[in-house]
C-alpha cells in the first residue's frame, strides 16, 4: 500500500529573516518594518555592491526653487530694516512698519536679476494689487516675521497670511470654484500635528467620545488606523474599502456605492479620508463625490476628515472641502507638492459655518458647563468661539494660548510656497511634478514588463500601490495562490526584495489594503532607477514561480504518489532522484510535459479571467 505521507515542496531561495520572524514583524507600523528591511538593504549594498533603492518614503527628491529663493531675499531685506532701526554690530532693532513697502522696492531695484527678485516682485504686488492689502501692513507682516522676533499674532494665523493661503486652497482644493462663504484656516506643524489636533479638539468638545464609531477609506495612511486603536480613543471602526475591480481582476482603487453607502450609519460620527488615496494615490470620482454629498444630506451631523496632501497632483482636482463645506475638516500640507517636509508646514480649513460648532451649541448644558470652565480664561463668551480657534487654544492646553501658533518664519515660507501657485499663472511648477511622477511610472511598468492599467483622470501617481496577489491569481491561478498563502507569509517579497536586490518598499497591507499589497513611491528616487526595481521585483517573483513549478513537478511527475518525501529544490534535483527509477529519457519527458502543462494552465487562467 502507497505511503500518505505529504511531499516536501519547493521554495525559493531561504532568506536571513526566517518566516516565524517575518511574522512577529508583521505587527509593526509599515513605517517602523520600512527601517528593518533599510537595515537588510544596507548589508546586501556591502555584500552585492548593489546600491539600496529606497522607494518606501514618500519624501520627495525635488524642491521649490522661487519661494525658497524669495524667502533668503526677503530675509537679507527685514535684517537690512532691523539693522536700520538699531546696528549694534552684534545687536539690532526690530522692522519698523512705516514706509517699509517703499524701502522694499528700494533694495528689490539694487538686487535686481538676483534669484528671487521677480518673485519677490510679485508678492507686492499681488498683495497690494490684487488683495488690496496697505503696502506697509503686508511688507511688514512679512519683513518682522521672516527674522521671528515675535509671538504670532494673531495665535492662529498671521492676518493677511490666511489671506494668500486661502487663496491657494480655493485655487488648488477648490479647482477655482470655491463654495459660498469663506474657510477659517490654522497653520499648523505639518499634516501630521493636523491629526494630533483635530483629534484632541474633538475629544475635548464633545464631538467625539471614547469608544465612539468612526469611518476610515481604506487604504489609508497608517496613523489614521493606529490612532483610532489608542487608549485614549478606542474607536470602533468601520472600514470603508476601494475594493471596486477592473474587468480583468485588477484593482481600480475607487470605492464601490455599497462601500461608501456604509456613511448612512447614524452610529458613524467621524469620516477619515485621504483624497488622493495614500497608498493608490486615486481621487474621488465625480461618482463618489455626488454619493458622499447625499448621504451628508441625510446625516447632517457626520464630521469629514480630509486630508488631501496629493491633491495638486490630479489635474483639476476637487476637495471635500469644496462639496460639503459645512461638514468638513480639510487637513493641507506643503510637504509633499514643494519638498518642504523638514519645514513642517500644514493647515487646517474649517468653513465660517460649519457642523462642528452647531454641534457643539447644542451640546447637553453639563457638558456646557464644562467647556465654559476650559476655555473661560480666554474669553467672556464662550459659547461663541468657534471650534477652529477651540483647536489653537487646546494645541497649547488652552493656558498658554497666547503664545500658541506656527512659528512666523514658517507662516511666511508657507506664506511664498502658497503665492507661487497664485503667481503661476500656467501652472509650469505644478504640471512639471506631475510629469515627474509619471515619468516614473512609466519607467516601473517598462521594469515590470506588462502594459499600464487604463488611464484614470483621478489619479495622482504619486504613490503605487500592487497587488501581488493579484498578478499571481491573474498569470498562474489559483493554485499558485494557494501555494504562496501556504508557505510565505505576505511580507516575505519585501524581504526578498531587500535582501537580494537591497530594494526598499512598503507594506501595503498596514495601510489597511490588501494584505498582499506593496506601495512604491514614485517621488523620491532617479527617473531610471525604477525601471530596475520593476526588473528586480519580476526577479524576485520568478523565484516563487519557479519553486512552485518544481512542486507541481513533484505532485504531477514520474514518481508522484509513491509515497517519497522530496526535499525542496529545483526541477532539475527532482528529475536527477528521478533517475534512481526510471530512463534518463523518460523523465526528461516528464519534465517538459509537466512544465507545459503547467504554461498551459496559467495561460488558460489568464485568458478565463480577461473573459469575465
Amino acid at each position: 500500500m502507497a505511503s500518505t505521507a505529504p511531499l516536501t515542496v519547493s521554495l525559493a531561495s531561504t532568506l536571513k529573516t526566517t518566516r516565524s520572524r517575518q511574522r512577529d514583524l508583521e505587527q509593526l507600523s509599515p513605517f517602523e518594518l520600512k527601517d528593518y528591511l533599510i537595515t537588510l538593504a544596507k548589508e546586501n549594498q556591502q555584500t552585492a555592491a548593489l546600491t539600496m533603492l529606497n522607494a518606501g518614503r514618500g519624501n520627495p527628491n525635488w524642491i521649490a526653487t522661487e519661494p525658497r529663493d524669495a524667502f533668503f531675499l526677503m530675509g537679507q531685506f527685514a535684517m537690512k530694516e532691523a539693522r536700520r532701526v538699531r546696528d549694534d554690530a552684534i545687536l539690532a532693532g526690530m522692522p519698523a512698519k512705516k514706509g517699509c513697502a517703499d524701502r522694499l522696492r528700494k533694495f528689490l531695484s539694487k538686487h535686481k536679476g538676483e534669484e528671487g527678485y521677480d518673485f519677490l516682485v510679485g508678492v507686492l504686488e499681488y498683495g497690494v494689487k490684487i488683495k488690496g492689502f496697505d503696502p506697509d501692513e503686508w511688507i511688514h507682516e512679512l519683513s518682522d516675521s521672516i527674522i521671528g522676533d515675535n509671538y504670532p499674532v494673531p495665535p492662529r494665523a498671521l492676518v493677511h497670511t490666511e489671506q494668500i493661503v486661502h487663496d491657494y486652497l480655493i485655487k488648488e482644493m477648490c479647482d477655482g470654484r470655491p463654495p459660498k462663504g469663506k474657510f477659517d484656516l490654522f497653520p499648523v506643524e505639518g499634516g501630521t500635528a493636523a491629526m494630533c489636533y483635530i483629534f484632541d479638539s474633538m475629544m475635548q468638545n464633545g464631538l467625539l467620545k471614547q469608544g465612539d464609531t468612526i469611518a476610515l477609506f481604506l487604504p489609508t495612511f497608517t496613523p489614521y488606523i493606529e490612532i483610532a486603536h489608542l487608549e485614549r480613543f478606542q474607536f470602533k471602526i468601520v472600514a470603508i474599502n476601494a475594493s471596486s475591480l477592473r474587468a480583468d481582476g485588477t484593482h481600480d482603487w475607487h470605492y464601490p456605492a455599497s462601500e461608501i453607502a456604509k456613511l448612512e450609519n447614524p452610529k458613524i460620527k467621524l469620516a477619515v479620508t485621504v483624497n488622493p488615496s495614500n497608498p493608490p494615490s486615486v481621487a474621488f470620482s465625480p461618482v463618489e463625490m455626488k454619493q458622499i454629498v447625499r448621504l451628508i444630506r441625510k446625516n447632517p451631523d457626520l464630521v469629514l476628515v480630509t486630508d488631501d496632501v496629493y491633491g495638486t497632483f490630479v489635474p483639476n482636482f476637487r476637495s471635500l472641502m469644496a462639496e460639503v463645506p459645512h461638514n468638513t475638516i480639510c487637513v493641507y500640507s506643503f510637504s509633499k507638492n514643494f519638498g518642504c517636509t523638514g519645514w513642517r508646514l500644514g493647515v487646517i480649513a474649517t468653513h465660517e459655518k460649519n457642523t462642528m460648532d452647531r454641534r457643539i451649541a447644542e451640546l447637553p448644558a453639563a457638558w456646557k458647563q464644562r467647556l465654559n470652565k476650559r476655555y473661560g480664561a480666554m474669553t467672556m463668551e464662550t459659547e461663541k468661539l468657534k471650534f477652529i480657534d477651540r483647536m489653537v487654544a487646546d494645541s497649547r492646553n488652552v493656558a498658554l494660548n497666547h503664545t500658541a501658533g506656527l512659528s512666523l518664519p514658517q507662516q511666511v515660507q508657507m506664506c511664498f510656497f502658497a503665492l507661487s501657485h497664485l503667481l503661476d499663472l500656467k501652472d509650469a511648477y505644478k504640471h512639471l511634478t506631475m510629469q515627474i511622477v509619471r515619468a516614473r511610472r512609466d519607467s516601473l511598468w517598462s521594469g515590470l514588463g506588462i502594459p499600464l492599467p487604463p488611464e484614470d483622470p483621478m489619479r495622482a501617481w504619486y504613490y503605487v500601490e500592487l497587488d501581488f496577489m493579484v498578478w499571481a491569481k491573474v498569470m498562474y491561478g489559483d493554485a499558485f495562490c494557494k501555494y504562496m498563502t501556504s508557505n510565505y507569509e505576505p511580507v516575505d517579497f519585501l524581504f526578498r526584495l531587500a535582501e537580494k536586490s537591497g530594494v526598499v518598499l512598503m507594506d501595503g497591507g498596514g495601510f489597511g489594503g490588501p494584505p498582499w499589497s506593496i506601495r512604491i513611491s514614485l517621488a523620491n528616487l532617479d527617473d531610471a532607477d525604477y525601471a530596475k526595481i520593476g526588473k528586480y521585483m519580476v526577479e524576485c517573483a520568478t523565484e516563487y514561480v519557479e519553486a512552485w513549478k518544481a512542486s507541481e513537478l513533484v505532485r504531477s511527475g514520474p514518481t508522484a504518489g509513491k509515497g517519497q518525501t522530496v526535499k525542496a529544490g529545483a526541477a532539475k534535483r527532482v528529475a536527477k532522484t528521478a533517475t534512481k527509477k526510471v530512463a534518463k529519457t523518460a523523465v526528461k519527458k516528464a519534465v517538459k510535459k509537466a512544465v507545459k502543462q503547467a504554461d498551459t494552465a496559467a495561460r488558460s487562467a489568464k485568458k478565463a479571467t480577461a473573459r469575465k
